[in-house]
């Protein structure tokens, strides 16, 4: 349940599931390699959308797409695509859907390389939040040279929905880089 009365960053404003996402999950150091396959797949869902319209459907997502068990989702076929695809409480992208299961592919291929998710995303950060000290929502980045290099390996790796900008809304997300505003109550706590 968010706190009222804190000051929080711009862009949670008012509703209360996107206070309480902000104030309990984002920017919060993600090290599950379930929870970081999650949080990739639902920022690429994101593309062209507003992130309000994921968090509303996350909990549809994690139903239907067998809580982001990467091992299952490999094995959709299309009759479960095309059941996917009818379901209003996703997304209905065909490109998106098939997204998850092309990264689902490709995070069994990183394992069996012998790499955790956790371990090769954070290597990008040599194993440690990036801290920030941005005063204004201008001074928000939507990429870095980290996200470019993020999403070219990802890219090569065999994921997909996976451009510069979705990877630095990513490593917000999931906490590789602490991108609380300096007058946010969240930015002191998780530097």
């Amino acid at each position: 349940m968010a706190e009222p009365g804190k000051t929080r960053c711009w862009w949670c404003g008012d509703d209360e599931l996107y206070q309480d996402y902000h104030d309990s999950e984002w920017g919060v150091p993600v090290h599950d390699d379930r929870l970081l396959f999650e949080f990739l797949c639902l920022e690429g869902a994101q593309a062209g959308l507003s992130w309000i319209t994921i968090l509303r459907k996350r909990e549809n997502y994690r139903r239907v797409f067998d809580n982001f068990d990467a091992g299952k989702i490999a094995r959709y076929e299309d009759k479960k695509i095309a059941a996917l695809l009818q379901d209003p409480g996703i997304v209905r992208n065909r490109l998106k859907v098939n997204g998850f299961v092309k990264n689902a592919r490709a995070l069994l291929e990183l394992q069996e390389q012998g790499m955790s998710l956790d371990e090769y995303l954070w290597n990008f950060v040599d194993g440690e939040p990036l801290q920030t000290d941005r005063k204004t929502i201008e001074q928000v980045p939507s990429n870095t040279a980290v996200s470019d290099a993020m999403s070219k390996d990802l890219k090569k790796r065999g994921f997909t929905f996976v451009g510069s900008t979705i990877c630095y809304a990513f490593m917000q997300a999931a906490g590789l880089v602490n991108d609380h505003t300096l007058d946010c109550f969240r930015h002191p706590e998780l530097k």
